[in-house]
This record gives structure tokens, C-alpha cells and sequence, in this order.
């Protein structure tokens, strides 16, 4: 194997486990969501005054945090979605195994994972409005859909080298 061969794969795999433990996280810290938002609303309101509370991020977790309170307290089988949801980011993330062991065989995951990243910036925005997520909030989900398709694009862009001198051998 060239030099240049492992330098890349090297690279890729650099690329793909970070990309993996990204996902893995995301989805483990959605299993314990009521309590980081107990944490994170009680951090932020004791941070900031009365008035300011009422604006931006600091209202936006309390509203949350109260509205999974009341919703968990009176219907615990809506927590049920919220796990699957963790579940889906880490069998999402398995998925990316292939690439990291084969990229050239498992291009085809990385390009499905540059669609989904593509994807979830008209979900945020579209979805989010129905809901009612405050536009900020929209754009961060939105640049969850950036942050990924880059590595994913690099991965990609470096399997399609790997291919081209396989084929050139």
C-alpha cells in the first residue's frame, strides 16, 4: 500500500470517528434530556436578571424545561419518542463503520449522510416554524446540517481519490 494510500485512509478515519462520536454523543445526552434541562435552566436563571430571563436563550430553556416538567409528569410515555430518537443517532453512527473500515466499497454511506445533513436544514426551518421554535434556535439545528456535511464531504472527496488510484493500479 502507497504511502499517500494510508495517508488518506488515515485521514478519513480521523474524519469518520470524529463524525461517529458526534453522533454517539448526541444521541446518549438525548436519554437524560429532563436533567441537563433542570441544570441548564437553573444555571441560566441564576445568571441573568428578571428582564433579561424573559429574552432569548435563557426563556427559551425555562420554556422548554417546563414544558417537558408538565408534559413527563403527566404523560411519561412522551419521553418514550425522545429515546428512540437518542437510539437513531447511535444506529445512524454504526452505519458509518463501513466507510471507516472500507470507504471506497461504502461511498454510497457517505453521500446518504451528505443528503441528510442537505436535509435537515429545510426540516429545521420548515418544521421548527410549525412549532414555533424561535428562528435563532432554527439556524443552530440548521448548522448541525453544515457541521456534518463537511467531514462527510472531505471523507467523500478522499474515498473518490482512494477509488480513482485503486482503478488507475
Amino acid at each position: 500500500m502507497q504511502e499517500s494510500h494510508r495517508a488518506l485512509l488515515r485521514r478519513i478515519r480521523w474524519c469518520l470517528g470524529f463524525f461517529i462520536v458526534g453522533l454517539i454523543l448526541s444521541g446518549v445526552t438525548a436519554f437524560p434530556l429532563q436533567g441537563e434541562l433542570r441544570l441548564l435552566d437553573s444555571f441560566l436563571s441564576g445568571s441573568v436578571g428578571h428582564t433579561v430571563a424573559q429574552l432569548g436563550l435563557a426563556y427559551w430553556i425555562h420554556s422548554v424545561h417546563e414544558g417537558l416538567e408538565q408534559t413527563y409528569a403527566q404523560y411519561p410515555w412522551m419521553a418514550y419518542g425522545k429515546d428512540w430518537l437518542a437510539f437513531a443517532h447511535i444506529i445512524i453512527a454504526i452505519f458509518f463503520i463501513g466507510p471507516f473500515i472500507n470507504p471506497v466499497r461504502n461511498i454510497w454511506v457517505l453521500q446518504a449522510g451528505m443528503v441528510a445533513c442537505l436535509l435537515v436544514i429545510p426540516l429545521a426551518l420548515i418544521c421548527g416554524a410549525l412549532r414555533q421554535i424561535p428562528f435563532g434556535w432554527r439556524l443552530i439545528d440548521c448548522s448541525f446540517g453544515i457541521g456534518g456535511i463537511v467531514p462527510l464531504y472531505f471523507c467523500w472527496r478522499w474515498a473518490r481519490i482512494l477509488e480513482l488510484s485503486e482503478t488507475k493500479s
